[in-house]
């Protein structure tokens, strides 16, 4: 399923996202009335500098507004963009600033929405879809916070052993199905079924959950994906708490 026809279903009325070098960004109103913003990458794109200050620019505008029910992140990308010009620009600053800003909308009144429609990856994975509160996808998408040939070359090991651990151990491996055991993916999308109502649902159910609570921790720990996570992080919260005391 293309974004297009993502955006189809999304807005069978039409809708006023717009595409430019791969960058999209609008808005539309689902069947139920609400408006909701939209941003995304398009055609397996990376993300430079430039993407990331753009798309940053849209969402802080979005949240300044307070127009919109919802944010909606639609990604199709490379990795971040891997040249001397963005590195020795900043890069890095450029992604964590767009990360940023997806939480600054959230946690300001815009609930945030990823939906991954292809594939994605590295830096550009973390700073878009990652970022958001709910992180949703389409079957046969694929995401990889590190392919297996690249953690062989950080790590050293031999890419046969870390083959071996992706059996078993899902953090080791990219894809959809090792993302949703790790509760990072929290839902997958039914691409016969109108998404503006799968869209819808989620949208109800955000309204009741606190933003200030990630539990992704807790889906990976209950889907067997990620058994420590929960525990570091709530003896993290306790130690702050006593410090604090």
């Amino acid at each position: 399923m293309t974004i297009n026809e993502v955006l189809a279903s999304l807005f069978p009325q039409g809708h006023q996202v717009i595409e430019r070098d791969n960058q999209l960004s609008g808005r539309g109103r689902l069947p139920n009335g609400q408006t909701i913003a939209v941003i995304g990458i398009d055609g397996a794109k990376p993300i430079g500098i430039d993407e990331a200050s753009s798309l940053s620019r849209f969402v802080l505008d979005a949240a300044r507004h307070k127009k919109d029910s919802a944010l909606l992140v639609l990604i199709d990308s490379g990795s971040q963009r891997m040249s001397k010009r963005d590195e020795l620009l900043g890069l890095s600053e450029y992604l964590s600033h767009l990360a940023t800003c997806l939480l600054y909308a959230d946690l300001n009144g815009l609930p945030t929405i990823g939906l991954l429609c292809g594939h994605t990856a590295a830096g550009a994975f973390i700073a878009t879809a990652l970022a958001t509160r709910i992180f949703t996808a389409l079957p046969g998408a694929t995401p990889a916070v590190m392919d297996l040939p690249s953690m062989s070359r950080v790590t050293k090991l031999p890419i046969e052993v870390l083959q071996e651990k992706a059996k078993s151990t899902p953090v080791f491996a990219p894809g959809l199905d090792n993302l949703s055991r790790m509760g990072a993916v929290a839902v997958t999308l039914t691409p016969s079924q109108s998404i503006a109502a799968q869209v819808q649902d989620i949208l109800a159910r955000l309204s009741e959950t606190d933003r200030a609570r990630d539990e992704r921790d807790l889906a990976g720990k209950r889907q067997g994906g990620r058994p420590m996570a929960a525990a570091i992080a709530e003896r993290v919260r306790n130690l702050a708490s006593d410090k604090a005391a």
